[in-house]
């Protein structure tokens, strides 16, 4: 290659990353429910119509509603409980939970503005209402520390520093992979965030927080000796976990 055409890739390939830079502090703005600093790429009613839209899709995932009116019920009364109570009763998000009738897989998720589900399979592993609670108390907190919108424009930003790193150097390679840690990283973090504003919102409602320890167990157990090892992850370690549960049901006078 010639001197001149490696200056120039250069030039452009640094011109891609300064233009990923100048996005991402663009977007960054503070989380009024946490005061937490980050990059968010949809405002809240993108977020609500992403989860809406996005919502009867991941139901039939998951083999539909769970027919019960009675336990399904029993799941929006929680839910409600937790909002009403909490900060997420401020925010413009639309909170509906959902009771998924899948029994094999044991999960709880989250989309964009506020749906919410959890599957039969780790519902009917739970001891009491308080355990739900947890649950969805940790679920309500990945809709409000806007994890979904935020994990968008990091995977965004982490693209496109690849591709000008790609142009600039043929140091793409590297540079996505750097971006993948950093991503599991932000994904651990979120989990431990969503945890601790699940503590939060237990308190408020009236709930022990220390079911939401008891909920890790059951994660934990049902997860098995094979379990990706954390740092592979984007949840932290089940034990990492508990420890910080205690930290926050301590810092709140739970």
């Amino acid at each position: 290659m010639r001197r001149g055409s490696w200056k120039i890739r250069i030039l452009i390939g640094l011109a891609i990353v300064a233009f990923a830079y100048f996005k991402k502090c663009s977007s960054t703005e503070v989380n009024p429910y946490t005061g937490r600093e980050q990059a968010i790429a949809l405002n809240p009613q993108e977020e609500i119509a992403m989860g809406l839209q996005s919502a009867p899709q991941m139901a039939q995932q998951h083999g539909g509603l769970y027919q019960d009116e009675r336990l399904q019920s029993f799941v929006d009364m929680v839910g409600k409980k937790l909002v009403d109570n909490s900060v997420a009763r401020e925010s413009p998000y639309q909170y509906d939970f959902h009771l998924l009738a899948d029994d094999q897989t044991i999960n709880a998720f989250a989309l964009p503005g506020g749906q919410i589900f959890i599957t039969y399979a780790l519902f009917s592993k739970l001891d009491s209402e308080d355990q739900l609670a947890g649950v969805l108390g940790h679920e309500v907190g990945h809709v409000l520390g806007r994890h979904s919108s935020e994990r968008i424009a990091n995977t965004d930003f982490w693209q496109t520093v690849s591709q000008g790193a790609n142009v600039g150097g043929g140091m793409g390679d590297l540079v996505a992979g750097i971006g993948q840690n950093k991503l599991l990283t932000n994904g651990r973090g979120d989990e431990l965030e969503s945890d601790d504003l699940g503590v939060r919102f237990m308190i408020k409602a009236g709930y022990d927080p220390h079911q939401m320890i008891d909920v890790m167990e059951i994660l934990k157990a049902a997860a098995g000796p094979n379990r990706v090892p954390e740092f592979q992850s984007t949840h932290p370690d089940p034990d990492n976990r508990m420890d910080k549960i205690r930290e926050s049901i301590e810092k709140y006078g739970g």
